[in-house]
């Protein structure tokens, strides 16, 4: 019984936040979505392309039930890091519907099994795993490349990801977070005289 609970729980807040990566494309230019904004050239899209890549491999090889398209192999040192950004010929569309696509196929595999059935991860130092271990890796690689993308959406266009409505009410309008920043902004110079 808590077996299929956390089966569910775990894969019931995949979703989720495979949703919110989703959404932070919506409404942005090609360039928005594709362009660098770290000095290791994060971007929106390229983050989505990364996670496709992730959740094919993770609940496709590591359970025998290859993704039925093409995936680069995880020991192909000349594709890594490749699946971080899209080129000019990678559209929007084809990114996005292959993450679906990759996430169908994950729900299938995570559908057919038990949370304790057996995997293997040649590239982990214990790569013997259950079914368990990696609902929990995909949950937690995917939120935090979701967190990436909350500060990337928020530095390209301000949007946050958050009930606006309950903000609202609570007081907390652009009028307040304008002044939450330049608080912010004089205790950190309070903290640092230097920085002037």
């Amino acid at each position: 019984m808590i077996d299929d609970f956390a089966k569910k729980y775990l894969h019931d807040d995949l979703k989720e936040v495979r949703q919110t990566m989703l959404r932070k494309l919506g409404g942005l230019p090609e360039y928005a979505i594709r362009r660098p904004l770290t000095s290791t050239g994060t971007n929106l899209l390229g983050l989505v392309k990364h996670l496709a890549l992730a959740e094919a491999r993770y609940f496709g090889e590591v359970f025998d039930r290859p993704f039925p398209e093409p995936v680069p192999r995880w020991d192909d040192l000349g594709q890594r890091g490749a699946d971080f950004w899209a080129t000019e010929r990678e559209t929007r569309e084809e990114i996005t519907s292959r993450y679906q696509r990759v996430c169908e196929h994950a729900d299938a595999t995570i559908a057919a099994l038990a949370i304790d059935s057996p995997g293997y991860v040649p590239w982990w130092p214990r790569p013997e795993v259950l079914l368990f271990n990696v609902l929990v890796h995909m949950l937690t690689e995917t939120s935090r490349h979701a967190g990436h993308a909350d500060i990337l959406r928020e530095q390209l266009d301000g949007a946050v990801e958050m009930d606006l409505a309950a903000m609202a009410r609570s007081g907390r309008d652009e009028a307040f977070w304008q002044s939450r920043w330049a608080e912010i902004e004089r205790a950190a110079k309070a903290a640092d005289p230097a920085a002037g």
